[in-house]
């Protein structure tokens, strides 16, 4: 009985999948022969804002993650030594230390180069929503969609700043990066300095300004429990020294003065934006380079940022169903986009065109970044990455012929 219900339903099968073939090969022809063809999308989608009730995206799955933890739950139910490998052991890797030293000395350039192509090029900033606009006439496309804003949802625009285009992105400095997180009550007495110039700091660069710990022996792992056999603080650090009691509530220059360190001899604005892109890129792909190695959370609500093994417990969350968690922050790991966000504008093609971008035609126009839309403007080649979200391939009608388009 069996072999002849297996028989039959292998048959049936066979049948299944020859009508299926036959439906596909026929409506393969019908669409063809009447026209209806899918082409292939060219160009990419523009980054999406988030909800304020939506999550940033995982950068691992949440099924891995729970595997991870599970299996470190099972592992620390184990007593036994378990040696650690750099940083994790709060040993430096020594490969990266050049990488962090050429990571800062970009982004001092980049700092340098925004501020000279900044005195020739405009920067708007809407007042209401944020929303920023590289060029001298800001465009009039209706996406100021926010609490406060007009009915015709139209900006208001007022100068900008190199504030708008590199938005600063700050992080609790980490005297040691194994230690404890920083808590809530010590939210005044630990400095800020920005995330970039923090994470080149744990990866090996010595600032006298903001000391840490650089360990000779590394720390083990017993039971999940990181063990130190190190002096607390070793004589060579001198502890108390050039650390201010001010805290980040006083603006100290020591940020701004070493971003201006970089003289620029006057030259074309060219050659200055030729520069400024190299340094962007390559700042980019080397955070990228040491991220791959030296962790950093992000709150997946709200921007926060700390950059270390584990985020910190200061309750200053005021984004989405804040109250359910204490006002602590929803943390996850963090992309170089938290690190370094890139503030998206829209591309102006004729710089100039006395015409602004209209509501009308803004699906006909491309997004870039505001840093490389600046250097664009100044006559610096576009990376190869970013040239499918300028849509330069794609033509832009007149206002009036628009409504002929198919």
């Amino acid at each position: 009985m069996l072999p002849r219900q297996t028989r039959i339903m292998t048959k049936l099968r066979e049948l299944a999948l020859r009508n299926s073939s036959t439906n596909s090969i026929v409506g393969n022809q019908l669409k063809h022969r009447y026209g209806f063809h899918t082409i292939r999308q060219t160009c990419t989608e523009f980054p999406r804002k988030l909800k304020k009730t939506e999550r940033k995206p995982w950068v691992t799955n949440i099924n891995e993650l729970k595997r991870i933890g599970r299996a470190e739950r099972k592992e620390r139910q184990i007593v036994r030594e378990r040696i650690l490998q750099p940083p994790q052991n709060g040993l430096l890797v020594n490969e990266l230390i050049p990488v962090a030293h050429q990571v800062n000395a970009d982004r001092i350039q980049l700092f340098t180069c925004v501020s000279k192509v900044a005195q020739s090029i405009a920067i708007y900033s809407c007042s209401v929503c944020g929303e920023v606009h590289i060029g001298h006439r800001p465009h009039k496309i209706r996406t100021c969609n926010v609490m406060g804003s007009a009915a015709s949802k139209e900006h208001c625009w007022r100068r900008g700043a190199v504030e708008h285009v590199l938005p600063p992105v700050e992080s609790f400095h980490l005297y040691d990066r194994l230690g404890r997180a920083v808590s809530h009550n010590e939210r005044l007495q630990v400095d800020r300095i920005p995330a970039i110039l923090e994470l080149c700091v744990q990866a090996g660069i010595d600032l006298p300004e903001y000391p840490t710990r650089r360990r000779v022996f590394p720390a083990y792992s017993i039971s999940g429990r990181v063990i130190d056999f190190e002096k607390r603080f070793p004589k060579e650090d001198a502890p108390g020294e050039d650390i201010y009691a001010c805290g980040f509530w006083q603006k100290r220059n020591n940020i701004s003065d070493d971003n201006k360190s970089v003289d620029m001899q006057p030259c074309d604005l060219q050659a200055t934006a030729v520069r400024g892109m190299e340094a962007w890129e390559r700042m980019r792909s080397g955070a990228s380079r040491l991220m791959e190695i030296y962790a950093a959370q992000t709150c997946g609500y709200c921007s926060e940022i700390q950059v270390g093994p584990k985020g910190h417990r200061v309750r200053n969350c005021q984004a989405y169903k804040h109250q359910m968690r204490d006002g602590q922050h929803a943390w996850q790991e963090a992309t170089i986009d938290d690190v370094v966000p890139p503030v998206y504008v829209w591309h102006v093609r004729d710089t100039q065109s006395e015409k602004p971008l209209v509501n009308e035609l803004k699906k006909y126009y491309g997004m870039l970044p505001a840093v490389v839309e600046m250097f664009a403007q100044a006559g610096a080649s576009v990376p190869n990455d970013y040239v499918v979200m300028m849509r330069e391939d794609v033509a832009v009608p007149e206002w009036d012929e628009e409504k002929l388009v198919v």
